[in-house]
């Protein structure tokens, strides 16, 4: 069997298991040079494009290679870059062998380091970022609503002139399940329609930490860096999760002064607003209200009815009126919750060829209302902590300085700023009737405590789970 044959089949498991685009632009252009065996030798154009190859589609250039030449098969590369041939061995070869080595800014190989640079596509002539966007999320499938009015107006303004508008950064805030990801989303997809040459990018901020603790690791903070301020329009979901994390801050800070100062447009998504945030710089707070704060409420009547339709609509569905009603009057939590209980009730159809009637609406929502987590309170905590510390609760309110007693009471505080969306003011009135200042102050004690003291850690983490579990 000949190289070309050999390839030639490859190319057909290839296409069968990816997009078009990404068969013609990663798979067409490479040329199969000989076959030595099991060990086939193809030809790349350059060095971005082996690494990107063995970066994104190393699994699967090993099954197509495993199915076409079997067991032990190996793969070299020959890589043509400015009339010079390089040879390279994939790590299908040799497993063990170190990550691929590119400066994406220059497009050329690095010597002596690695840029650990995630969503990077690298181009010809211009650096692409894959935007990492949801494309189901969208203005055109979003229903508007009083509850999502300004942060959909404004995010429509954003897109129509990013990093021009008093909207930078556009801080879109709110409980969950009410659309923060699906409005951020939609308007990085708008901005791409308009502007398709700027480098739009989506990013978790558990996915940014992750990305910049790697790059502390492997040395590469100034790459991580430089890659984020290429970026024209940076959109990060969840930033509460900064709470706590002071390098995260730092680069973070650095990050977003560079992109505002270059008019660069700023996204972010949060279950606080910036004025609720704990554990953060002030600095950073202090940037998060320059441009706009929208919040997002839960859905009224009307608005839950235009979902519910919406849902139906796609998915090729319809329910009786009473149905759509009788929804819409009894799930009120957020819009993920009200999806959950369409899907719901449209598989007990299929599934058990059942009739969508009131009768089933009725039976998936009480089962589906009684699965819910419960609305936890100052009291509920304050009740939970005393049992478990063999506490009287007018122990916990009382002005006693006993270590027992001042612990349970600064746990207590600690749980309750996690699990309750009460403000450290309602926090230090319903628990010892303290000051704000106090409830900052326990919620410190608590976190060194856990930090260094094993035992204390184990307690707070089962009072926790008991919490979860209720």
């Amino acid at each position: 069997m000949s190289a070309e044959k050999v390839w030639s089949e490859c190319l057909d498991f290839i296409r069968s298991n990816t997009s078009e685009e990404i068969f013609k632009t990663w798979f067409k252009p490479i040329k199969p040079i000989k076959l030595n065996g099991k060990e086939l030798t193809i030809e790349v154009p350059s060095q971005l494009y082996y690494e990107w190859l063995e970066t994104h589609y190393l699994d699967l250039l090993h099954s197509a290679l495993l199915k076409t030449l079997g067991k032990n098969a190996k793969l070299l590369y020959t890589v043509r870059m400015s009339n010079k041939t390089r040879h390279r061995n994939s790590k299908l070869t040799y497993p063990s062998a170190g990550k691929p080595k590119v400066d994406i800014y220059n497009n050329k190989p690095l010597q002596n380091r690695e840029i650990k640079n995630p969503f990077v596509i690298p181009g010809v002539e211009k650096v692409k970022i894959d935007s990492q966007l949801n494309p189901n999320y969208t203005f055109e499938n979003l229903v508007e609503g009083s509850n999502n009015r300004l942060a959909k107006n404004a995010g429509l303004s954003v897109a129509s002139r990013p990093g021009n508008t008093p909207y930078n950064p556009l801080f879109i805030y709110g409980g969950v399940g009410l659309g923060k990801t699906h409005i951020a989303n939609a308007i990085g997809i708008e901005i791409k329609r308009r502007f398709p040459d700027k480098n739009v990018l989506y990013v978790s901020m558990e996915k940014f930490t992750q990305q910049y603790t790697s790059s502390v690791a492997n040395h590469t903070r100034d790459d991580f860096i430089h890659f984020y301020q290429m970026v024209d329009v940076l959109i990060v979901d969840d930033v509460q999760f900064l709470a706590g994390k002071i390098g995260v801050q730092k680069v973070f800070f650095q990050i977003f002064n560079h992109l505002h100062l270059n008019k660069k447009q700023l996204i972010f998504t949060s279950d606080k607003s910036p004025a609720d945030m704990q554990d953060v710089e002030m600095r950073l707070l202090s940037r998060f209200k320059w441009g706009l704060s929208a919040m997002l409420k839960q859905p009224d009547f009307e608005t839950r009815k235009k979902i519910i339709l919406s849902k139906l609509y796609s998915d090729g569905v319809q329910f009786p009126e009473e149905v759509i009603e009788y929804i819409a009057a009894n799930v009120t939590t957020n819009i993920r919750e009200l999806e959950g209980v369409l899907t719901s009730i449209i598989a007990q159809a299929a599934f058990n060829h059942r009739e969508v009637n009131l009768e089933l609406a009725e039976e998936v929502v009480s089962n589906f209302v009684r699965s819910q987590k419960p609305v936890y309170t100052c009291d509920l905590i304050k009740k939970m902590v005393a049992d478990y510390f063999n506490l009287e609760l007018n122990q916990l309110q009382s002005k006693s300085r006993k270590r027992e007693i001042v612990q349970a009471r600064q746990i207590s505080m600690y749980l309750a700023k996690k699990f309750t969306k009460a403000s450290l003011e309602e926090i230090g009135k319903k628990i010892g009737n303290r000051d704000h200042a106090t409830v900052i102050y326990s919620m410190k004690v608590v976190n060194d405590l856990m930090d260094t003291n094993k035992k204390f850690k184990r307690m707070v983490k089962e009072l926790e789970s008991r919490l979860i579990d209720i």
